[in-house]
């Protein structure tokens, strides 16, 4: 990334990757100069938002420029503009020019820094390229028939990104065709409405998050909506939030683990073309919930049978030898006793174990040491004077198994 100096001020080449440009005020109790500021940047906010985000490292790896500062002083404090070429994504933009206004101190002086926009750049360039366009047209093109109007129609064919629109009191990225569209696909943010207008659809709108605006609560009632999200856990939420609040009639996922802004032409067709009525939605989603629901019957029943099937064989190996086995959680045995000394064993602060299988008698004084040393099961003969079981405990006499 290239940059040159201009009056004072550090500003990016025309060939850099700049997607956005955060700009800043400064004032400065005192009298400062551009390096203070520059030094007090990356000192305070150094590991501040971790390595991903750390200024040093996005600037040597190219995913931020060069700070730009220009400052004067009068009378006795400093006044002056930030600017913060980024190439990083909209997200992480505006976490940098947070990041910049928790800087407290610039040299000596108290100091308070506040971002006040951020330019998109690529916008700023469309829209340039759209008014030099239109002059080319007008000046170099002999076809007299050619108006206004249907200048700014050839452009905007060209350069399907300056159609996007903010639409109602919400201000929602949205593309040109939603009032004259009978049917509306809901997207989840503004890069998914660009992507979707790339490619040719016009009848787009987005959320902007996961908090449902009226205006598209007001547009589901009057339009047929296919909402139309990312393939992962943050398009499962706002599915959750619209069906909640707004009148959703299709749904259209992109591929697991994909998100709208990144598919192909033919990976949105696809994912549109199979589009599943809500109704069916809710069928798929209960026959998804009692498939798991029998999944999990059926993997605790295992379970069940599986810890009955080992008890037993320790069950078969103590029976008649007035033994006591201590096993671990996954039922191997840990301490072989004899059945006199198992209280005594069990007292130990070392022993630990899930399950008790002994050639003997169950009591209470047993039942509740076993409990308090946070066994799941105690395996016996059979049950002594019991009047308590403690809920985490498990009692089995050789009979049940």
């Amino acid at each position: 990334m290239s940059s040159e100096i201009e009056g004072g001020m550090i500003t990016m080449k025309a060939n850099d990757t700049t997607k956005y440009l955060i700009h800043a005020e400064i004032i400065a109790d005192g009298v400062v100069e551009r390096p203070d500021v520059v030094g007090a940047i990356f000192g305070q906010t150094e590991g501040l938002l971790g390595g991903d985000l750390d200024l040093r490292e996005l600037q040597k790896t190219g995913r931020i420029g060069r700070i730009e500062v220009k400052i004067e002083s009068k009378g006795g404090k400093s006044y002056g503009e930030i600017r913060v070429p980024s190439s990083l994504d909209k997200v992480e933009t505006a976490i940098l020019a947070a990041a910049l206004e928790t800087i407290e101190r610039v040299g000596p002086c108290s100091a308070k820094i506040r971002a006040i926009k951020i330019e998109d750049v690529r916008a700023s360039k469309r829209r340039k390229i759209v008014d030099r366009a239109m002059s080319i047209l007008r000046e170099h093109f002999e076809e007299p028939e050619i108006e206004s109007e249907r200048i700014v129609d050839i452009v905007r064919q060209a350069i399907r990104a300056d159609e996007i629109t903010e639409y109602g009191e919400d201000r929602l990225p949205a593309g040109p065709a939603v009032d004259e569209s009978d049917a509306i696909i809901v997207v989840e943010g503004r890069a998914d409405v660009l992507n979707l207008l790339k490619h040719g659809i016009k009848n787009v709108i987005a959320v902007e998050g996961t908090n449902i605006p009226k205006t598209i609560v007001e547009l589901s009632k009057k339009k047929t909506v296919t909402a139309f999200l990312d393939g992962d856990r943050g398009g499962d939420l706002i599915l959750k939030e619209l069906l909640q609040v707004a009148d959703i009639d299709y749904v259209a996922r992109a591929p697991e683990g994909k998100e709208v802004e990144d598919l192909t032409q033919k990976e949105i067709l696809k994912s549109l073309r199979n589009k599943i009525p809500v109704e069916q939605l809710h069928v798929l989603k209960r026959e998804s919930k009692e498939k798991e629901q029998a999944k999990e019957r059926s993997e605790v029943k295992e379970q069940k049978e599986s810890i009955s099937n080992v008890l037993k064989v320790h069950k078969d190996s103590v029976e008649g030898k007035l033994t006591a086995r201590v096993l671990d959680r996954n039922l191997n045995m840990v301490k072989e006793v004899p059945v006199r000394d198992l209280v005594k064993v069990l007292k130990t602060n070392n022993v630990k174990g899930a399950a008790i299988v002994f050639d003997g008698v169950i009591t209470q004084r047993l039942i509740d040491l076993a409990a308090k040393k946070e066994f799941d099961y105690i395996v016996g003969v059979r049950l002594g004077s019991v009047v308590k079981v403690p809920t985490s405990v498990r009692v089995i006499t050789f009979d049940q198994l």
